[in-house]
């Protein structure tokens, strides 16, 4: 695969609401960078995979290779049975397979009007951009994550309890981090943010003040 050179690249891991794609926005706008929610493409499989009931990999991979970034934009890919059903088949190896070109292609060869990428995920500084020239691991309590994500379910007006979310998170944690291929787990060489206390800014910053050092000595 065609890879640019001298480019930032930003690999971010994290379990599901801990305010990984909040800082990873952050960080494309201050840097320039592209920003790719690779959960997003999961959820987009998932999505598809629900909707047709004649979903199979060739489907799938004729979707990905026609794939826009303005796709994942779609609201339909917030509802918790597509975040479910997205953390089972992402235990499939061939569905992964199927993913992780388009992945590779935003991360390494991103538009030459991006200045690099920035990617967050399960398993992007495990696997997918090990060489990242920035890898964190975003976390926060289990409680505080089901929080943030029982507003954001709020404001779309979505009828669902505290409870009931609380339980989906942590049968998506248990998914993420106990699947066979690919897990949600932090590399020793990440930099390990909790979020549970910080404001977004507050984040933002300690995130900065890391890649400005690098980036600029």
């Amino acid at each position: 695969m065609k890879k640019r050179s001298n480019i930032i690249t930003v690999a971010i891991d994290s379990p599901a609401a801990a305010g990984a794609g909040t800082q990873a926005k952050l960080i494309s706008k201050e840097y320039n960078l592209l920003y790719l929610d690779t959960g997003k493409l999961y959820r987009m499989a998932a999505l598809l995979k629900i909707k047709n009931k004649n979903f199979n990999y060739l489907y799938l991979k004729k979707n990905m290779a026609k794939l826009k970034l303005s796709s994942l934009d779609n609201k339909g890919l917030i509802s918790d049975e597509v975040a479910n059903t997205a953390s089972v088949i992402a235990q499939d190896i061939r569905i992964r397979k199927i993913i992780k070109n388009f992945q590779l292609s935003c991360a390494y060869n991103p538009p030459t009007k991006y200045s690099g990428s920035v990617l967050d995920g399960r398993d992007i500084t495990s696997v997918l951009m090990k060489d990242a020239m920035f890898k964190f691991y975003i976390t926060a309590n289990v409680k505080e994550r089901a929080k943030r994500r029982f507003i954001e379910y709020k404001k779309l007006k979505k009828n669902i309890t505290f409870k009931e979310v609380l339980k989906s998170l942590k049968n998506r944690d248990k998914l993420d981090k106990n699947r066979k291929y690919s897990p949600l787990k932090k590399t020793k060489d990440s930099i390990l943010i909790n979020t549970t206390k910080l404001s977004k800014k507050s984040c933002f910053y300690k995130i900065k003040a890391i890649m400005d050092k690098k980036i600029y000595n």
